[in-house]
């Protein structure tokens, strides 16, 4: 992460969600609640992203997982965030492994919209959720699975390597590439962080 507003926002976040999990575990249910609300908003964008309408069955699964397994955790807020997305990654596919589908497949549209039919029914950087998701299945899985790790979950570089198994040199040249082909696709500069907000958000 930059420095900058963005960064201290997250590490604020982190830091309450390294309480609230310290909390949970000794078995506050308030707590258990308020890591939920911090978590599940990024968790679901990136499966928004990665298995589409599935999303919701597989976030979960994972909850499920989460909080049965919280009591072994051992880490601060930003990894308790890179555990849960691993778990979910884990989930998401094998709810995908029975269908024979793939992550990039059960996340794309039958027709997305091509970029100029963006481009004019979103002036600026207004990103609908739907067309967030639209834009991250039009890129190659590996580079919208390491956007929605970095800017919709907010792991760093590292962690976000480690929930996909890829050199953290590979991963940023993966984010990089995204971001760059989401801004060709928007003709834009910047769109990552319209796409995080969007992808985050509850219909």
């Amino acid at each position: 992460m930059g420095k900058g507003g963005h960064a201290q926002r997250v590490s604020a976040d982190d830091l309450a969600l390294g309480t609230a999990v310290a909390q949970a575990q000794d078995g506050d249910e308030a707590a258990f609640a308020a890591l939920y609300r911090l978590i599940q908003p990024g968790l679901l964008g990136y499966l928004r992203g990665t298995v589409g309408e599935r999303a919701a069955d597989v976030a979960a699964a994972a909850w499920r997982e989460i909080a049965r397994e919280l009591p072994r955790f051992r880490g601060d807020g930003h990894g308790f965030r890179a555990w849960s997305a691993h778990i979910a990654r884990r989930h998401a596919r094998g709810h995908l492994r029975p269908r024979g589908a793939s992550p990039r497949s059960a996340g794309s549209p039958s027709t997305p919209p091509t970029g100029d039919n963006i481009a004019h029914a979103l002036p600026g950087t207004t990103l609908s959720a739907e067309t967030a998701q639209a834009l991250v299945a039009r890129l190659p899985r590996a580079q919208a699975e390491a956007i929605l790790l970095r800017h919709v979950v907010r792991l760093d570089e590292r962690a976000a390597s480690r929930v996909m198994g890829r050199p953290s040199a590979v991963v940023r040249v993966l984010a990089r590439r995204g971001v760059k082909n989401l801004s060709h696709l928007l003709g834009l500069d910047e769109v990552t962080q319209d796409v995080a907000r969007t992808l985050g958000e509850p219909r």
